[in-house]
């Protein structure tokens, strides 16, 4: 029998990449990173749009067409859909689409549905279209695009999120390295969903860009029969423009959240000071320099019983932060760069209190390929913390769960081979991939998925008290089968890296020399 294919699956992912390819090429020298705002934006005014219009009808069906009745915000908010006055809906964009003052009225048109959804208070562009200069005419035809999504649209509520979606990878492509830092590609977010499994309660991310780690966390609990409102999110963002795009994306996927009253530094102003949560996901910036001056935040109580984070790297500063808000049965999937997992002075001493009977916090650690994100090529390490190793018998979603003992012990996989290409220069998981990585992990975890077992070049079970000098690099301990090969890479490596750091050393200090004499003759570099 010939096999059955999906003709709907493979249209929707048509239109999807028909919409990217048309709204492109309209861009002109409008940059990715200012592009991707008129794009998205127009997606969700599109979306508020029907959903509005689908809600006029039932109430119109309901009441008669009665004016008050249909024009209160109340009777479209009860179902959590976004009231628009007049000149906000759609149609009145599509009416006005090719006049000389689009660009105004669809600044407008954000605003005012700002003004009457709280909700959206701080998510939409202010003012956006009108300070960008895009020639009226070529956001006419792309506001003809957008409302041309409307034919394609199937009975899946999640058709204008993955849109949103689809955009929102392309650009973060575009964008590249240094720029698209607000987007974790999706293969990583469902490996770490598959993981840490997020079925219910509070689910925060600190670190939370355009809002992808919730997208999938929703996506994980109704794919597994849950239901998405048994969970509530909180998240933080400090740059505005991410902070916004976040909003909307989660706008437009129904979901619910609390991002704080601001965009805002997580370190130094803390949205969820109060806040513990039982689920953390998290891909904040890697090797962060200079997050806090030499005197602040030296007695935060997010460092209760650790030393201080250094200034010069932020990495243990989110290790903390993400620890010190996980409740008692807290658990926490979270990426950083390799280098978290050894390196020295204070680093150190907050590792190895971690590791520490008193803590017994990190679960595994599992290192990934490189060329998995858009805006960096190097290997990075997602961590799990644990706030409860020990043996417990859960029920979730009617299915019984018994975990074994796991204190004093931590799970480490290395999937840096594991991947496929993906648009020539980039490296994804594909489901087979995650599901491996994932149900490996958890029968480690669990009692009634079977014995565990250890796999060369693949994972090991590691007592704490086996850790070589409180290092957490995997290749330490998974057994490979040319490993005499890989410890002569790995200490070629070590010793290039000792070298480069003289190196750098003495150039900062010739540095310093030059630009002396240069000031001793009245000049300065």
């Amino acid at each position: 029998m010939a096999k059955k294919v999906n003709t709907k699956a493979k249209a929707e992912k048509s239109i999807e990449a028909q919409l990217w390819d048309a709204a492109n090429k309209l861009r002109g020298n409008i940059e990715a990173p200012e592009y991707k705002h008129v794009v998205l934006s127009l997606i969700f005014l599109k979306y508020a749009g029907v959903r509005f219009e689908k809600q006029h009808e039932k109430l119109v069906e309901q009441y008669g067409d009665n004016q008050f009745l249909c024009e209160v915000p109340m009777a479209y908010g009860k179902d959590n859909v976004f009231y628009l006055p007049e000149e906000c809906r759609w149609s009145y964009i599509m009416a006005n689409a090719k006049s000389s003052d689009i660009a105004q009225k669809i600044d407008k048109a954000l605003a005012g549905i700002e003004a009457n959804n709280k909700s959206l208070q701080g998510a939409l562009p202010s003012n956006y279209y009108s300070s960008i200069g895009i020639d009226s005419a070529k956001l006419g035809s792309l506001i003809d695009i957008v409302n041309n999504m409307e034919q394609h649209m199937t009975d899946d509520d999640d058709f204008f999120g993955r849109v949103y979606e689809y955009c929102l990878s392309n650009f973060a492509l575009q964008e590249g390295k240094g720029k698209g830092e607000y987007y974790t590609p999706k293969s990583i977010v469902n490996l770490i969903t598959e993981m840490i499994e997020p079925y219910k309660g509070k689910v925060y991310d600190p670190a939370c860009g355009s809002g992808g780690m919730f997208v999938q966390s929703s996506k994980f609990i109704e794919a597994h029969g849950g239901n998405k409102r048994d969970i509530s999110v909180y998240g933080q963002e400090y740059t505005l423009t991410t902070y916004k795009l976040a909003k909307m994306n989660l706008a437009i996927r129904g979901i619910s959240a609390n991002f704080g009253e601001m965009a805002a530094s997580t370190f130094q102003n803390d949205q969820h000071k109060a806040e513990k949560f039982d689920y953390i996901m998290a891909n904040p910036p890697f090797n962060q320099k200079d997050w806090r001056s030499e005197n602040e935040l030296t007695s935060d109580p997010r460092w209760n019983g650790f030393k201080v984070p250094p200034v010069s790297n932020a990495n243990y500063a989110w290790i903390l932060n993400i620890y010190s808000k996980l409740a008692n049965d807290g658990i926490a999937g979270f990426l950083l760069a390799n280098g978290a997992l050894s390196g020295d002075g204070d680093e150190k001493e907050i590792r190895k209190e971690l590791l520490s009977s008193n803590h017994d916090a990190v679960e595994a650690i599992v290192i990934l390929p490189r060329n998995m994100f858009y805006t960096t090529d190097i290997s990075v390490t997602l961590w799990i913390l644990n706030r409860n190793k020990h043996e417990r018998s859960v029920t979730i979603n009617g299915e019984q769960r018994n975990y074994r003992e796991r204190a004093g012990e931590i799970l480490f996989m290395d999937l840096r081979t594991w991947g496929e290409p993906f648009e020539k220069k980039y490296t994804t998981f594909s489901q087979d991939d995650i599901d491996k990585a994932a149900a490996k992990f958890h029968q480690w975890q669990r009692s009634d998925m079977g014995e565990y077992k250890d796999e060369p070049e693949f994972c090991k079970s590691v007592k704490t008290t086996d850790l070589k000098d409180y290092s957490l690099v995997p290749s330490k301990y998974i057994e490979f089968v040319n490993r005499d090969n890989y410890a002569g890479y790995e200490e070629t490596m070590s010793r290039l890296q000792t070298e480069l750091r003289e190196l750098f050393a003495q150039g900062e200090e010739s540095k310093k020399a030059v630009e002396k004499v240069f000031e001793e003759l009245g000049y300065k570099l």
